[in-house]
């Protein structure tokens, strides 16, 4: 029930992804009575699919403060439900990201020893996608958090872009190690000086990302949201420019039917709807949020993340690179993550 365009894009989405996805199931929940007719149009999701009645949204300007309080009758609490239960491998959602998170770690919890999740994007780059995050969950982090989101980070690279050694750096005003804030000069020496299995490879610069340079690149929320949606619209600025200047001229339109195939493919690349959907990582369990202003392809392609990620071992492989950060730091304790097999089955909110 969330997003910007209502379950009519969000089930347009699923379609999309059960196709990609044929053996995938869907618990759809929200408004029965509004979800029932749009499904009934839609043959294909509604064998694979099935409706739980919630009767109540958290809104988009709902604080997380208030959806942990008035929200247990929502789409998002009862979707959140079934993945800490288990019945669902993963959740996906495009509905209120402040909320999602809180519901998220009441219900599932955090990995031992995270303090704070991260959003984890990926990034189209140079060289094929680079991982990016916190996209968004923080506003600040401290030295041993960016630490927690480079574990995180490299664990996602290794078990969803299949790199055995990904390269990691923070992402900060200048490479040399004097330069940035503290937290970030921190970070980097604790890197620097760990045994983790992490090619840190100091620090980055904003145009290092879509270089490619390194395969994971770590910040806090702030700036990571800041930069990405930057990103998103200088590709939309590209496209702009690019459609005004082949359309002013008899000559420019002759030179865009020449290069029509080679057009589709730089609105592809540029499309930020092709690589919709951050990972909360950190937390014991798939969730996924899609932006809230996506449309069905978007959509779709937060789902395509979302099965990847239920099918892969990548909280198993933070907990394990998280216990060596523990060993470091004097900390204590680990904890098992139980691990399933089977189809995928995903909970939309």
């Amino acid at each position: 029930m969330g997003g910007d365009s209502g379950p009519a894009a969000i089930l347009a989405g699923c379609v999309i992804a059960r196709r990609r996805h044929p053996d995938v199931r869907f618990v759809l929940h929200g408004d029965e009575a509004v979800l029932q007719p749009l499904l009934a149009h839609r043959p294909l999701l509604s064998k694979s699919s099935e409706i739980r009645h919630a009767p109540s949204v958290v809104g988009m300007a709902e604080k997380p403060s208030q959806a942990l309080r008035r929200g247990r009758n929502s789409s998002m609490w009862h979707a959140i439900d079934l993945v800490a239960s288990g019945e669902c491998r993963v959740a996906v959602s495009a509905g209120n990201t402040g909320a999602l998170m809180a519901i998220s770690m009441f219900r599932i919890g955090l990995i031992e020893g995270i303090s704070r999740p991260a959003i984890a994007v990926l990034w189209p780059t140079k060289r094929g996608q680079s991982v990016v995050l916190d996209a968004g969950a923080n506003a600040g982090a401290d030295a041993q958090q960016l630490v927690d989101f480079a574990v995180m980070g490299e664990a996602f690279a290794r078990a969803i872009l299949g790199i055995d050694r990904p390269t990691v750096s923070l992402l900060n005003i200048g490479e040399e190690e004097m330069k940035g804030i503290e937290p970030v000069k921190r970070a980097g020496q604790i890197l620097r000086e760990s045994r983790l299995p992490i090619e840190f490879c100091g620090f980055i610069e904003g145009d290092g990302i879509g270089e490619g340079s390194v395969d994971v690149v770590v910040t806090d929320g702030f700036t990571g949201n800041v930069a990405l949606k930057t990103a998103e619209g200088t590709a939309k600025l590209i496209v702009y420019y690019l459609r005004s200047a082949l359309k002013r001229s008899v000559l420019g339109r002759v030179g865009a039917l020449l290069a029509s195939g080679a057009l589709r493919s730089l609105q592809r690349k540029l499309d930020p709807r092709a690589h919709n959907g951050g990972v909360f990582l950190g937390l014991n369990g798939v969730v996924v949020k899609s932006h809230g202003g996506a449309d069905a392809l978007g959509f779709a392609s937060a789902i395509d993340v979302a099965i990847d990620m239920g099918s892969s071992d990548v909280i198993a492989r933070i907990l394990s690179d998280r216990a060596g950060v523990a060993q470091l730091s004097g900390e204590g304790g680990s904890a098992d993550h139980p691990d399933g097999s089977g189809h995928t089955k995903a909970v939309v909110s």
